[in-house]
């Protein structure tokens, strides 16, 4: 514990409006204040546009000794964030894995498993050309679900087709054009989050193709916007707000100098609802 200082700092890069639009980013951060705050601490939280501006802001947090630690969400490859809080001396709890031997604290998130689930579905629908549309490829999770899912796809002797997407409404109404404009086009396509498969409802309906009889179409996070979508999405539904708050204990842990650990979330699981059917016949 830091004395006077009780606030944990978070930075979401990403665009300001995906955060309105996506509940994910909310549902974590509620669950990691309400766990935090049980113990008189706060969330500072700050939005940036890039990797540059979210090194500064460690950097004037560290400088103004403003944050006891820090929570990093969406890992990166080779990401340089983590060697950049160990030289300001800030502790950091990684959001998600990617794996569990991790040298700092996180909680761990079995994407590969999730993926699999997802696959096993849809061909267990008849489905035998899948896609999936990703979140940006350096995540360590969009990379680790693509894997899964190209491993899943192959090892069932189905096809799996990626393409990149950015979480964005218009990257998954562009990417599921893309997908629907081939020939064969795929009869299933797995989303990265709800905002991307909401928009691609409306390119299958331009299209003239009918979801699910014609197209099927899975989405990762359950989400209102999920559920009230028409028709509702299939989804993996993943307690968000629950990881949050897993998330906010391993914080407390880490500044009381607990030891580094993995704490590990149970994975999504499948509901399935009026988006996902069998395969069409032809």
């Amino acid at each position: 514990m830091t004395p006077g200082i009780h606030a944990v700092g978070l930075v979401l890069r990403q665009p300001t409006r995906l955060l309105g639009l996506e509940a994910f980013s909310m549902q974590l951060i509620a669950g990691i204040e309400e766990s935090i705050s049980a113990e008189g601490r706060s969330l500072l939280l700050h939005i940036v546009g890039s990797l540059d501006a979210e090194l500064a802001t460690y950097r004037r947090w560290a400088e103004q000794h403003q944050v006891e630690a820090v929570v990093l969400h969406n890992l990166t490859v080779d990401d340089p964030r983590l060697d950049a809080l160990a030289a300001l001396g800030v502790p950091a709890v990684v959001v998600g894995g990617p794996s569990r031997d991790l040298p700092v604290a996180n909680v761990f998130v079995d994407n590969a498993a999730e993926a699999h689930e997802a696959v096993d579905h849809l061909v267990a629908l008849g489905h035998r050309r899948l896609a999936r549309v990703t979140g940006p490829h350096d995540l360590a999770h969009t990379r680790t679900r693509t894997d899964a899912f190209v491993e899943r796809c192959a090892a069932l002797g189905v096809d799996g087709t990626v393409v990149e997407g950015d979480y964005g409404e218009a990257s998954g109404a562009a990417a599921t054009r893309d997908l629907l404009a081939r020939d064969p086009r795929p009869t299933a396509i797995v989303f990265d989050n709800d905002v991307m498969a909401v928009a691609a409802l409306d390119v299958a309906r331009e299209a003239g193709l009918r979801v699910p009889a014609d197209l099927s179409l899975l989405a990762w996070d359950d989400s209102p916007l999920a559920r009230h979508a028409a028709p509702p999405l299939s989804a993996m539904a993943f307690d968000v707000h629950a990881l949050g708050v897993q998330v906010g204990d391993c914080v407390l842990n880490v500044v009381a100098a607990g030891p580094v650990r993995s704490y590990t979330v149970p994975p999504a699981h499948l509901v399935t609802r009026s988006s996902t059917a069998p395969a069409p016949s032809s």
